[in-house]
């Protein structure tokens, strides 16, 4: 393993053992909530998304779950991404599309596009991910649950 490597895989198990956005808060102003199972592996998460009363902005994301720690580290990076990137007037509901998409679209890549550390910040460490098929449905489960509390919004 390469530094690099190792520096993704403690990265990983650090938001496992220490989830960021953990616990789904009340259900204060405008809310979307999403439960997603993954039957391969038995990971749960319930997300909730908080939005703008015009619900174009995604102002942040809490989340409670168990299962592996990719997929408790996905939705802890995803809950710090979302804190980061979006401040106090949040992200652009365009552009947390465009985060989940791109997300979905390196994690199918089977290792040949990585995430940008740029955008992705920490969840950049879940590149490697993309080369074990098996594991990406883990790390995607956050992200399918925001895209989905995000639909019912």
């Amino acid at each position: 393993m390469n530094g690099l490597d190792s520096l993704y895989q403690e990265l990983i198990l650090d938001h496992s053992k220490h989830p960021r956005g953990s616990g789904l808060g009340p259900e204060e102003g405008r809310t979307a909530s999403s439960h997603q199972h993954n039957p391969m592996c038995g990971d749960d998460i319930t997300l909730r998304a908080h939005v703008d009363d015009s619900g174009e902005h995604l102002l942040d994301v809490t989340w409670e779950g168990s299962g592996c720690s990719i997929s408790q580290a996905s939705a802890s990076m995803l809950a710090a991404l979302v804190e980061e990137d979006g401040g106090e007037t949040g992200l652009a509901r365009a552009d947390v599309d465009r985060l989940i998409e791109g997300f979905r679209e390196a994690l199918r890549s089977r290792g040949t596009i990585p995430l940008d550390e740029e955008t992705y910040a920490d969840a950049a460490a879940l590149s490697g991910v993309s080369k074990f098929s098996a594991r990406v449905k883990c790390a995607m489960l956050a992200w399918v649950a925001l895209e989905d509390a995000l639909a019912r919004a």
